[in-house]
């Protein structure tokens, strides 16, 4: 990459390991909807099956129902064949609005912040390496994060790790603009850059590979992120770059 590529990175399975943050959320959310879940943490099994789970995942509260089937007993092959024919149901069985479940994880997720921030954050890691590359990416390169996550969360994880992004280059959920239109902003604000999309999401991908406005910018597969080995052909057979951690962290 020379000089002039502009780095628009996703954050949640691309610099952060946030699933697993993410899985213990979830379990925390569950037990105030679940009598029968009166653990405060879950078996670290689940946290290791929501990892490869997460993949799943629209939004962020679905993943109280993937603890869910966990709990019941349901396999990790069960779940990632199943889950989102059972989700409405596991919704029905709650007798709460998806709006309510939205809410309570986030009211539990911040719960945790403001009680064991440091806790929160060890529960965050970056990938390893990560770190580095970025403090040598703000030498070098342009870089921005275009994620779905609050913008404070990305920061506070920043922070945490030493690594410095000014504010207004961290596009999160607060923009409420989906990452097309962040995508085609970064076009605009560059226009004679190239940008470089690191993503570990294939539907995203893959919105951004139809967008004719989007075509100038290079897609790539983070394959350790949180996706499965149909989303890493799928990709591929698309022409999609495929990317290894190890090379994201040379490049």
């Amino acid at each position: 990459m020379d000089n002039k590529t502009v780095f628009a990175l996703d954050f949640d399975g691309v610099i952060c390991d946030s699933a697993i943050e993410t899985g213990i959320s979830a379990w925390k959310a569950a037990t105030f909807l679940w009598d029968d879940m009166n653990s405060p943490y879950p078996p670290q099994l689940f946290v290791d099956q929501f990892k490869t789970a997460r993949a799943l995942i629209e939004t962020g509260y679905e993943s109280i129902f993937v603890m869910r089937m966990f709990f019941q007993g349901h396999s990790l092959e069960f779940v990632l064949q199943h889950f989102h024919t059972r989700k409405s149901s596991l919704l029905l069985e709650t007798e709460k609005s998806a709006g309510h479940i939205k809410q309570l994880f986030g009211e539990v997720r911040d719960h945790w912040i403001q009680t064991s921030l440091t806790e929160w954050i060890d529960n965050n890691p970056l990938f390893p390496g990560v770190a580095d590359k970025l403090i040598h990416l703000a030498k070098h390169h342009e870089w921005y994060i275009v994620t779905t996550k609050q913008e404070r969360f990305v920061s506070q994880i920043f922070e945490a790790n030493n690594i410095y992004l000014a504010p207004e280059k961290i596009y999160g959920m607060d923009r409420k603009k989906d990452k097309q239109d962040i995508l085609l902003q970064l076009i605009n604000k560059h226009p004679d850059r190239l940008i470089y999309f690191v993503e570990d999401r294939l539907k995203t991908l893959l919105d951004v590979k139809a967008n004719q406005q989007l075509e100038k910018v290079a897609l790539a597969f983070a394959k350790w992120g949180y996706n499965t080995k149909a989303d890493i052909s799928t990709a591929q057979s698309n022409g999609i770059t495929l990317l290894e951690l190890e090379e994201f962290l040379r490049g």
